[in-house]
């Protein structure tokens, strides 16, 4: 079956989005329409979903393309998956440094994202020269605007006190803040200062948060954190972990 949409049936990014989650297939011919007819959104979301193979054949260079299309034209999500695209390969080979000037372009335009992308960049030492008190510094605005994954990290740099002043009570409020919201980072590591707490009721609610929401990566390097605990519960888990970390990747 083809789906065709006329000029007149052009839908704004939002709407595109919601159509996604319907009819991938049907949501991919409108945002193709739409990023045809210059609909900025409509552009930046054909990227993702060429990035992505959504209801459209998987095109990493065409993705690109049209991310430096949306980006060109001041979208700033756009300008980030650039970076990405660039950080990572997809489309293009990979150059950090690259990326880092296009995180930082749309992280001084205030882009959440932008800034805690650029800041594993400074903190990792990747593409540009290691700077954590920059890094410290986007992940400290990005959480302060609601990015979950900087709170986490910006609570790990305030417990271990590295270029700053340590923190243990305003770590375990940037835990909290990032467990509470959807970050299972975040969530482990609220967990983990439960459990040094004696609350492990608690540590096991957000351990197992964790547990639903990690990639493998994450799922591996935490069964084996886990794996030296000596409350039973936790213990448990521990194995849960590790059975999950050895599924296949979709």
């Amino acid at each position: 079956m083809s789906f065709q949409l006329r000029r007149e049936e052009i839908l704004s990014g939002e709407q595109l989005s919601a159509m996604l989650e319907e009819s991938p297939a049907r949501a991919a011919q409108a945002i193709l329409l739409a990023a045809g007819e210059g609909e900025v959104e409509a552009q930046a979301l054909l990227g993702q979903i060429l990035l992505d193979g959504q209801g459209i054949a998987k095109d990493q260079p065409l993705a690109l393309r049209w991310f430096g299309i949306a980006a060109g034209r001041g979208h700033l999500m756009a300008r980030n998956m650039l970076g990405r695209c660039h950080e990572h390969g997809w489309g293009v080979a990979a150059d950090a440094a690259v990326a880092a000037q296009h995180y930082r372009i749309a992280a001084e335009a205030g882009l959440d994202w932008a800034m805690y992308n650029l800041a594993n960049l400074l903190a990792t030492g990747r593409g540009v020269a290691v700077d954590h008190l920059q890094a410290l510094a986007l992940y400290r605005c990005a959480a302060e605007i609601g990015h979950a994954k900087s709170m986490n990290l910006l609570g790990r740099y305030l417990e271990e006190g590295q270029v700053c002043a340590a923190d243990p009570s305003a770590a375990r409020d940037w835990y909290r803040c990032s467990a509470e919201g959807g970050d299972f980072r975040g969530q482990f590591s609220f967990a983990a200062v439960l459990a040094g707490e004696g609350r492990i009721d608690e540590a096991v609610v957000w351990l197992e948060k964790a547990l639903a929401g990690g990639n493998l990566n994450f799922l591996r390097v935490a069964s084996q954190a886990l794996a030296s605990a000596t409350d039973p519960r936790i213990q448990a888990l521990a194995g849960r972990y590790a059975l999950r970390s050895q599924e296949p990747s979709p």
